[in-house]
């Protein structure tokens, strides 16, 4: 059978589809290790036409001019589009990313769309800023009447933005950096991972559905130089992208020189902290659970699990037990509930972590090898390991799999240290009884949200967003779009 979207062989630029000059490769299905399709490469010199289109599209074209309900109803349309092609994306996820059913479902693909609708309810509230009436002297006329003045401040598109995205939440990921460029009135060039190109390429299609104007968004694929591209042109106002550090700082290198204005969301090392009156049994079940997802590979996953000496043992047997329920296989299986890791590649690092762990004295919890049975595709065992210390490199480094590493302590003080021990600042929880004790826990940790007894289970109203090197800026909440817009403060007198 046909997986959605995977007909698609070609790019779209300028409100076209053209033939990619680069020719094509494969995406194969991670659980099955099967091809779904022959995805387009653009070429160099694509990349550079969809920058010059985004760039016409944004000095000459209508959608900057447009006002923030205009463009708003117009996204509301791509909204609209998307829900209805809600089962198509999912299947294209279970199939390109290879992620369990009940997870791409909710949050790789009904909540992003309910973002973008979020984004759409705040922009409309979007308008411009009176501020207080100033009374000053007059500094011609030091003896004659003050002057008195008001300042209106407006917000205007930061202009060509270029997005790089990752493979491991496609839709959501892309339609991050559509959803509040575009309500800026910004124009976009997305490049997304070559893992997953499906996920993009569908904007194509629903461009010219809502009847997007022509260079408003161009979706280019491609590898390193192609991406050198969209962060180094002259032509590019700003790049927005989400993936490891390691390449964020590149991208931050490389727009240096042409002062680009960069917004990352990048990697993490989450902390999540039971204190010793949590539900023991709830708290393990709720650390494998987020473990499980997309088979580790998600950013914001709390993977360092701190947990008070007083009740470690206790715990450390129940998320064994936990563990041992998780059912690893295909997602093309609505039954499994961990699917494969991307790609070999991504396999053998977390192999190699996970050897690094026994080699620095941890404990081997369960897991560690690959399951029996799954000959195809890149899978892997849940995974704790028990007596970890902070300064393993199992709990340093970003492992991107269902690593978890359970680290004792013995008092608050102690846990939020231990959090804050991190060159990363992404996400945390907090597990406890005493729910004010938490919160004031929450505002002691030095990350971009905290979940704390489990959270709201939804942010399509919050911003999300990094400390440290986790990244730059915010996404999602009531300020989304001031990310991709210039403030302009304007000077005027009253009275004459």
């Amino acid at each position: 059978m046909t997986v959605p979207f995977t007909q698609i062989d070609r790019l779209y630029i300028n409100g076209q589809w053209v033939a990619p000059e680069a020719g094509s490769e494969p995406v194969i299905n991670p659980a099955s290790g099967m091809t779904i399709g022959q995805a387009p490469l653009a070429s160099v010199s694509q990349v550079a036409a969809a920058i010059s289109a985004a760039r016409e599209a944004f000095d000459n074209g209508p959608w900057p001019d447009m006002t923030m309900n205009e463009r708003a109803d117009i996204m509301q349309k791509m909204a609209n589009a998307l829900r209805a092609k809600q089962a198509e994306i999912a299947a294209l996820i279970v199939a390109e990313v290879g992620c369990a059913q009940h997870i791409t479902h909710g949050m790789q693909v009904a909540n992003p769309i309910n973002h973008l609708e979020a984004a759409i309810k705040y922009a409309r509230r979007d308008d411009d800023e009176r501020l207080p009436i100033d009374i000053t002297p007059n500094m011609f006329m030091p003896d004659g009447p003050q002057s008195i003045g008001g300042t209106t401040v407006v917000r205007e598109p930061f202009g060509v933005v270029s997005a790089i995205t990752g493979y491991n939440f496609p839709f959501l990921l892309n339609l991050a950096k559509i959803t509040p460029a575009l309500l800026a009135g910004c124009t976009l060039v997305l490049k997304p991972s070559q893992f997953t190109p499906y996920s993009a390429l569908l904007f194509g299609e629903i461009a010219e559905e809502i009847g997007l104007p022509k260079g408003v968004l161009n979706i280019v694929t491609g590898g390193v130089e192609e991406g050198q591209l969209l962060c180094t042109d002259e032509r590019v106002d700003m790049v927005t992208f989400t993936g490891s550090e390691g390449v964020g700082a590149a991208i931050m290198a490389q727009a240096a020189p042409t002062l680009k204005k960069v917004h990352l969301e990048l990697g993490g090392k989450s902390a999540m902290i039971v204190r010793h009156d949590a539900d023991i049994q709830r708290a393990a079940a709720m650390a494998v659970g987020f473990l499980s997802v997309n088979a580790g590979q998600g950013c914001a996953i709390p993977t360092r699990i701190l947990v008070h000496n007083s009740i470690r043992p206790a715990f450390a047997e129940i998320a064994k037990a936990v563990a041992a329920q998780i059912k690893v296989g295909d997602a093309s299986d609505p039954t499994v509930t961990m699917g494969p890791l991307i790609r070999e590649s991504q396999r053998t690092k977390v192999e190699h972590y996970i050897k690094l762990g026994k080699e620095a004295g941890a404990t081997l919890l369960c897991g560690g090898g690959r399951p029996a049975g799954l000959d195809s595709g890149f899978f892997t065992e849940m995974t704790l390991f028990d007596n970890v210390t902070n300064d393993m490199a199992i709990a340093q480094d970003e492992i991107f799999g269902p690593v978890g590493c359970i680290i004792g302590f013995d008092t608050d003080d102690e846990a939020v240290a231990i959090a804050n021990a991190s060159r990363y600042g992404l996400n945390g929880a907090i597990e406890t009884a005493d729910a004010a004790i938490g919160y004031d826990m929450a505002k002691r940790i030095r990350t971009g949200s905290v979940a704390l007894n489990g959270g709201t289970g939804t942010m399509s109203y919050a911003p999300i967003g990094g400390y440290k090197r986790s990244g730059i800026g915010r996404e999602y909440g009531p300020h989304w779009i001031r990310e991709y817009q210039h403030e302009k403060s304007i000077f005027y007198p009253i009275g004459r």
